[in-house]
């Protein structure tokens, strides 16, 4: 399993938990899935947050 997926996989685990039921929570869930799957990016290397933010690495 790749970084990114368990990045994916924990953010759609901790937004279910965070929140259960409802609209709302399905909009937390694709929350914290989003935010999962960026963390697992940036640690697997394929997203430079550097870009967006206007810094360069070393």
């Amino acid at each position: 399993m790749t970084p990114t997926q368990v990045g994916l996989l924990t953010g759609v685990v901790l937004g279910t938990a965070a929140a259960f039921g409802g609209f709302g929570a399905f909009l937390v869930v694709l929350l914290f899935g989003a935010v999962g799957l960026v963390v697992g990016r940036v640690l697997e290397g394929k997203l430079d947050l550097s870009q967006l933010t206007g810094r360069d690495r070393g």
